[in-house]
């Protein structure tokens, strides 16, 4: 039986069988002989969350622009898919040709969340493909990974070849041609890491040997290569104007999380958070112009027939023309009877225009970020929003008709107290009652979802303690009590999932063996809490040795060598280092739109802040 017939035998047995099938509308073909390098998009999660992931389409559309290049994608298969593969002997494979992905010359891994990562040792055993790097040979294909959480590449070192670090649009067509080159000119692999060692972006960890004090804290990077940078720089694209944006994105065949058309407004953040790695690690803010913005939405929508329009950024409302671009957006969706999605608003007047435009009568629920119950905290994290704010917004919604408000909040930030807690059980109460003064009549509810706060490599808290899985826990318990509110509901995060996602944001490459213990025991899915098995890890802790309490309770100190000081981000520590002891203070920083406040990122690209706003 050969591998279609096989394919085809198991698809009947597997709950979503289009997951498996590729055909999408808009999806890419060529000839596989005809290419000179072959690469295949690894999501380490299901279907459905992978087609969701706008990143995915950008490389995809930008990749197979070049003839000579093909790229096709591979997703983590659902477990019934799993054990039949497993069962029947089915290497992993391809969507678009069903190709093996051990046949490919890259496997390119996007690393979006922690928890993921199990589910990259299981898809590499899937596909035949020795788990770390050390055991490959010429015959295996380069493994690659990116996305956020490569700016710690570490906890993956022994397992990935390269790391590109940064904007990806640029550099990793150019990697993929550097191979084809040194294939043509018969280079080996192994020589053709050096050839890339000292391009920007290009972390390669096995030319690195790391050097650990008596306890435990990293005392030197050493190069086992010498041709390797003593640090790795983020590439930056300056001008993602001139950036090709997909026009005909994949159509997915099943309903995934996000089915709709997105264009991306801009990237970078200029409100400084200091819990939040996106903020600092996308910067500066780049963005793209109104009218490229409302050309790509018309191309888009016209080859998907989507439904729904989304625009992608981190903070929506701050885009320098938000007013006159949703207006214009909000015209032609209309006229195509397309909905329009708005994340991510800044609650003003204009924005609640814009929402009671687009949603009008069916109002969903309206969403805002306190992020912390008290004023004193929301100064110590740099949030950059008073009660008054978020009262002012709240009386507005009531007043234009939405009965659903939810609310945001993160547990364990640096010097909370229980009177923070208290705080967010405060804020629900009075909303509720805002709601009662108003004189309006019929159900009113306020949701209160917590997470819990998990400091990350390259922020001004990546040095802080985070609460144990037990502090997290005592904290939700008493939230729980103060939140019998009537009309609230209360929505909070696994306490031990956030455990482990510390341990893998803030680890060293000595966490491979904890990898290796979780996958031998069968971890993975684990961003899913029906995949979660926490016996499993726990286990996984005690086989490997890992200290859990080094990752995450322990304070570290500013002369610690950190395990991502090898990645230059172009945040400078001095700046981190600033922002962690102002935020002890309750200090703020005003947002780098109202004047520069000395990140560091202007020593590699032309900041701009000081003067698209004006």
């Amino acid at each position: 039986m050969n591998q279609n017939e096989k394919l085809n035998n198991l698809l009947k047995r597997v709950e979503k069988p289009a997951r498996y099938i590729g055909s999408e509308t808009n999806i890419v073909m060529k000839d596989p002989e005809k290419v000179k390098a072959r690469f295949a998009f690894a999501f380490p999660d299901l279907y459905e969350i992978g087609m969701s992931y706008m990143g995915l389409q950008i490389l995809y559309h930008i990749l197979n622009r070049e003839n000579d290049i093909y790229c096709e994608r591979v997703f983590a298969p659902a477990p019934d898919m799993e054990s039949l593969m497993r069962e029947e002997q089915m290497p992993l494979f391809t969507l678009e040709t069903k190709t093996p992905i051990k046949d490919m010359d890259f496997l390119g891994f996007t690393l979006q969340y922690e928890m993921s990562f199990t589910s990259i040792l299981d898809m590499l055993e899937l596909a035949g493909i020795p788990l770390k790097s050390t055991d490959r040979s010429e015959v295996d294909p380069i493994i690659i990974a990116g996305g956020p959480c490569a700016f710690n590449p570490e906890p993956l070192a022994e397992f990935i070849d390269v790391f590109l670090i940064g904007d990806g649009e640029e550099s990793l067509p150019k990697l993929i041609k550097r191979y084809i080159n040194a294939k043509d000119r018969g280079v080996s692999k192994a020589d053709f890491l050096k050839e890339i060692a000292d391009d920007e972006g290009v972390y390669i960890p096995s030319f690195y040997r790391v050097i650990y004090h008596e306890d435990g804290t990293i005392k030197a990077y050493e190069k086992a290569f010498e041709g390797a940078p003593d640090r790795v720089k983020r590439c930056i694209i300056d001008d993602i104007e001139k950036i090709d944006f997909p026009t005909e994105p994949i159509v997915p065949l099943i309903e995934t999380v996000h089915d709709r058309s997105v264009i991306e407004t801009f990237r970078g953040c200029t409100r400084g958070c200091r819990f939040c790695q996106a903020g600092m690690i996308y910067r500066p803010v780049r963005e793209r112009s109104k009218g490229r913005i409302m050309d790509l939405a018309r191309k888009q929508l016209e080859s998907t027939g989507h439904e729904e329009l989304s625009l992608l950024s981190l903070s929506t409302s701050d885009y320098s023309e938000f007013e006159s671009l949703a207006v214009d957006l909000m015209k032609e969706c209309k006229e195509q009877n397309v909905s329009l999605s708005l994340p991510s608003l800044r609650l003003d007047t204009f924005s609640f225009k814009v929402l009671e435009e687009i949603q009008g009568y069916k109002k969903s629920g309206l969403t805002f970020a306190p992020e912390a119950g008290s004023q004193r905290l929301r100064d110590v994290i740099n949030k950059g929003i008073t009660e008054t704010d978020i009262y002012d917004a709240v009386e507005q919604a009531i007043e234009l008709g939405w009965k659903h408000i939810k609310l945001y909040f993160m547990i364990g930030l640096p010097t909370e107290t229980y009177e923070d807690l208290d705080g967010i059980a405060e804020i629900a109460r009075k909303i509720i009652a805002i709601y009662r003064q108003s004189g309006r009549t019929g159900r009113f509810n306020v949701t209160v979802s917590v997470s819990n706060f998990v400091p990350k490599a390259h922020t001004p808290f990546q040095w802080v303690r985070q609460d144990s899985t037990e502090e997290f826990t005592k904290k939700h318990n008493y939230l729980h009590e103060k939140l019998k509110i009537k009309g609230v509901t209360f929505n909070y995060h696994d306490d031990a999932v956030s455990t482990y996602e510390a341990i893998f944001a803030r680890g060293d490459r000595r966490l491979s063996a904890l990898l290796l213990e979780a996958h031998k025991l069968g971890c993975r899915l684990d961003g899913w809490s029906e995949h979660f098995d926490l016996e499993k890890w726990n286990t996984a802790i005690m086989q490997s040795g890992t200290d859990v309490g080094f990752y995450t309770t322990r304070e570290r100190n500013y002369n610690e060598l950190l395990p991502w000081d090898i990645i230059d981000s172009s945040i400078t520590k001095k700046f981190l280092q600033s922002e962690a002891e102002k935020a002890m203070k309750e200090v703020t920083t005003k947002d780098c739109r109202y004047g520069c406040s000395g990140c560091g990122i202007n020593r590699r690209v032309n900041c701009k802040m000081g003067g698209i706003y004006e």
